[in-house]
């Protein structure tokens, strides 16, 4: 009787092994048949993108698996984990340009947030990102005068007339898109009566500006499409800063970085910066990241550039493969100096230029030395490499033109990019 009684427990148990990985995980496995239905069912859906054979994957799972545990307690029937095996389901990960294993994305009303998760990967930190996630991004103010606004971010503030409108559930929901980027204000009532005399409204405050910058929103309250196009334009402005949080996120873009290297102590090169590319530049967005960043934080490509704090603030291109130096700051405010310069990184000028010197080399007899841009690079003697001699068939004598081919800095960006110590990179795209 014992026996039996001992092998049917076994039984038991092996059934069980093989049914909770299913049954009784609180992550979900999702395919292409399953996917979309799951994340417009839900409110909040936190996704891991994974392949078995991946290390990092193998290593995430009992992490995720443990933070869902804590998710369903804290969160039950709002916030959902879910897993995506993207090798037998690759028609996913292509629909959600998924290039490296694990990815980590939110979902919140049926919507890819417009980040990844990019943290620790610890139970701690992923509870903690989610709490944050969880907890509604709109503040409500109980008086105009108070509205507890951060003068150092873009702001929406909403002047409505109850909570429970069809325009309010619309601002919320474009809040939660762009969280990261602006802070959301909101009153009701009595309270922003004297900002509704021609009804609910809702406006733009740009970041170091009072009332008086404040920029009305003049489509439908409703129109979710509409409204978040416009926050959009409003909360991501046109020249970002990187940063050591963000570079990872700005350099997986694949697009050249314009960067404005400069002095954290003298910050006005930074508005002439923002107002040169808007007038020179803005047809060139979605084709380069135009960026400032701390000189004394960035020393390293500065150093790669050949400068120093004492040279801020000047320009750089990096491409990626390459950097460029802008010849002189000042330049910039000559009209279209600037678009010229992104326009030599596209038709591959600066390239050519700094691997075989410029068109002209007026000194005879005299090996010409071509320099990063205002003299930073050495030749490729200098670098360890042999210099070549690009003498013409037919040049001859005192006046022949000889010049030693360069090659400009290699980019430090993309050192910033996804590691291959942290991800398994499908391929390498920048």
């Amino acid at each position: 009787m014992a026996t039996h009684l001992r092998m049917w427990l076994l039984a038991f148990l092996i059934i069980i092994s093989y049914l909770c990985p299913i049954q009784c995980s609180n992550v979900v496995q999702l395919t292409d048949e399953t996917f979309d239905k799951f994340v417009a069912e839900n409110k909040v859906v936190f996704i891991n993108f994974y392949a078995d054979w991946c290390r990092f994957s193998q290593m995430l799972a009992p992490v995720f698996d443990q933070t869902a545990d804590i998710a369903k307690e804290e969160f039950p029937n709002v916030l959902k984990f879910a897993k995506v095996d993207c090798d037998a389901h690759q028609n996913i990960g292509r629909r959600f340009g998924i290039t490296k294993y694990p990815t980590l994305k939110l979902w919140r009303n049926g919507e890819s947030s417009r980040r990844e998760y990019r943290g620790q990967r610890s139970v701690d930190a992923f509870t903690n990102y989610l709490r944050n996630q969880m907890k509604s991004i709109v503040e409500e103010f109980h008086s105009l005068n108070d509205m507890n606004i951060d003068p150092k971010k873009r702001t929406l503030i909403a002047y409505f007339e109850k909570r429970d409108s069809e325009n309010f559930k619309t601002f919320e929901k474009v809040a939660e898109d762009f969280r990261d980027d602006c802070n959301f204000r909101v009153g009701f009532g009595d309270v922003s009566a004297h900002e509704r005399k021609t009804g609910d409204n809702i406006v733009y405050r740009p970041e170091n500006k009072g009332p008086e910058a404040d920029m009305v929103y003049m489509g439908s309250l409703t129109d979710y499409e509409n409204l978040k196009t416009w926050a959009g334009d409003k909360c991501i402005p046109l020249v970002r800063e990187i940063t050591f949080e963000n570079a990872e996120e700005l350099t997986e873009e694949g697009i050249p970085f314009l960067l404005l290297f400069y002095n954290p102590e003298n910050t006005q090169s930074i508005e002439e910066f923002k107002t040169e590319v808007a007038k020179q530049l803005i047809h060139e967005k979605g084709k380069i990241n135009f960026l400032i960043a701390d000189g004394l934080k960035f020393s390293h490509p500065l150093h790669h550039l050949g400068k120093s704090k004492n040279d801020l603030p000047l320009i750089a291109i990096d491409s990626f493969r390459h950097m460029y130096l802008f010849n002189k700051f000042e330049d910039m405010r000559i009209p279209g100096k600037l678009k010229q310069f992104v326009a030599d990184l596209h038709s591959g000028k600066l390239h050519r230029e700094f691997h075989h010197g410029p068109e002209e080399t007026p000194k005879p007899d005299v090996i010409e030395t071509v320099q990063g841009g205002q003299g930073d690079q050495g030749t490729d003697n200098q670098q360890g490499g042999a210099a070549t001699d690009n003498k013409q068939p037919g040049e001859s004598g005192s006046g022949e033109r000889k010049k030693t081919k360069t090659s400009p800095p290699e980019t430090v960006f993309k050192k910033l990019s996804p590691s291959y110590n942290r991800y398994t990179l499908l391929r390498d795209e920048l």
